[in-house]
């Protein structure tokens, strides 16, 4: 297994996305997905799943030290009273000690910046996570997170694929230390893994397309991934990546396809994104 190593965290390359899973299905899913290797698991408030992945944690048997939790916090709850309060809930759903990685979800500027990285530092001090982090922050707010904060930020979840370029967050993370980890990391299947270039790559190494899509991810400075999948069989599939290596001029190929900057995820409460 590779790490992203960021300050005194090392983050496991690929975690297993769990948004949309729920119940028995989501217990299973994360018990299963730590028997095949997994050792980084990401859930949030808002997933509406704490209570099973802690439940998958403990079914699985593994030893606490083993696993590396991410939970988020949502953009709803980044005034401190609010923030302080979803930390514990989460903390007593997942039932499982301190996270690893308690991250902001989104940003939120009706809710001074200032406020939100005190309350997400606090949370260090009080127990409740040993790193902490943010996510779907642009590189300008990057820079000031990291002004901001009394602990080291660690990590930016970002959405990051083939279609999607993220050099200027890339470049804010790396000059704080951080690492990016990517969900959608293969653009929600589809057209990413009917890409030609995409589909060449695979058929060179005997991979699946989302097999190449998640190793082109990994194989760059400080970024990991979180697929998420509903199959079973998936599971082993996306961790089984570490086995080969992309030439350069695959790694550049793919990396062009970036260019398309074709966004999955944009809410409305989405900050204003870098622009390329």
């Amino acid at each position: 297994m590779k790490f992203i190593e960021a300050g005194t965290a090392k983050i496991p390359a690929i975690g297993l996305g769990t948004y949309t899973l729920e119940g028995k299905d989501c217990v299973e899913m994360v018990a299963r997905a730590i028997d095949v290797g997994y050792r980084h698991l990401d859930t949030a408030r808002m997933y509406g799943n704490e209570r099973e992945v802690g439940e998958g944690i403990r079914r699985s048997g593994i030893a606490r030290d083993e696993v590396f939790v991410t939970t988020k916090v949502w953009w709803t709850d980044l005034a401190e009273k609010d923030f302080a309060a979803a930390a514990r809930d989460s903390i007593d759903a997942l039932d499982i000690g301190a996270v690893d990685l308690l991250l902001i979800h989104w940003p939120n500027p009706e809710i001074a910046l200032e406020e939100t990285m005190d309350a997400l530092c606090r949370a260090v001090d009080d127990g409740l996570t040993r790193h902490i982090g943010v996510a779907n922050f642009t590189s300008t707010l990057l820079d000031e997170a990291a002004a901001m904060a009394a602990h080291p930020l660690v990590c930016n979840q970002a959405e990051y694929h083939p279609f999607l370029a993220q050099d200027q967050v890339l470049a804010a993370c790396r000059r704080h230390d951080m690492g990016l980890v990517a969900y959608s990391p293969i653009g929600r299947g589809g057209e990413v893994l009917t890409h030609p270039v995409i589909r060449a790559a695979a058929a060179h190494h005997g991979k699946s397309p989302a097999q190449i899509v998640l190793k082109w991810e990994v194989e760059q400075d400080r970024v990991g991934a979180i697929p998420r999948t509903s199959k079973p069989e998936r599971l082993a599939e996306n961790l089984a990546i570490f086995d080969f290596t992309l030439s350069d001029d695959e790694m550049a190929a793919i990396t062009a396809l970036t260019q398309r900057r074709e966004r999955l995820v944009n809410p409305s409460f989405a900050p204003h994104w870098d622009r390329i």
